[in-house]
């Protein structure tokens, strides 16, 4: 599993969206970009994060900042959970666990004693030119996306 740190330039990607167009990190460049990487769509704590990054979405925007949310979801699921749950900002799938992998996210995980491979949920703050400015890892879901649109807003 690749690491990822501050300052590094952030692993290059091409996913396709639940719109079914595609969104690559050179297109994002001159802008900066929020990836949140997060298990499954529909589950609980997805849900919560997700209405936290879309309640801010325009405070984002204001900080010249994109939202991005990746899950290995496919694109079918990822367009019913950005309808059901009334979101305004692109969902990205990777079946493959390319990027997931090329981000650090993807590994080994347990619940109840059974190991598994998943999402770590992770997100990854890129400034304007590619590179990383900042990582959280491990997130917990209350209080994240301000912390995010801060570290946006100050960068």
């Amino acid at each position: 599993m690749a690491e990822i740190a501050s300052g590094q330039p952030a692993p290059d990607f091409t996913l396709a969206t639940d719109t079914g167009e595609s969104v690559t990190l050179a297109a994002c460049r001159g802008r900066k970009l929020v990836l949140y990487f997060y298990p499954k769509a529909g589950t609980q704590g997805c849900t919560l994060e997700a209405h936290d990054f879309n309640r801010l979405k325009p405070d984002f925007e204001a900080a010249d900042t994109r939202v991005l949310g990746v899950s290995p979801d496919p694109d079918k699921a990822l367009a019913k959970f950005r309808s059901k749950e009334g979101l305004t900002f692109d969902l990205a799938g990777d079946e493959t666990h390319a990027v997931l992998e090329a981000y650090g996210v993807w590994g080994e995980k347990s619940m109840y004693g059974r190991k598994y491979m998943g999402v770590e949920r992770t997100t990854v703050l890129i400034d304007r030119e590619g590179r990383i400015a900042r990582v959280w890892p491990k997130v917990k879901v209350a209080g994240h996306a301000e912390e995010v649109l801060e570290a946006a807003r100050a960068l």
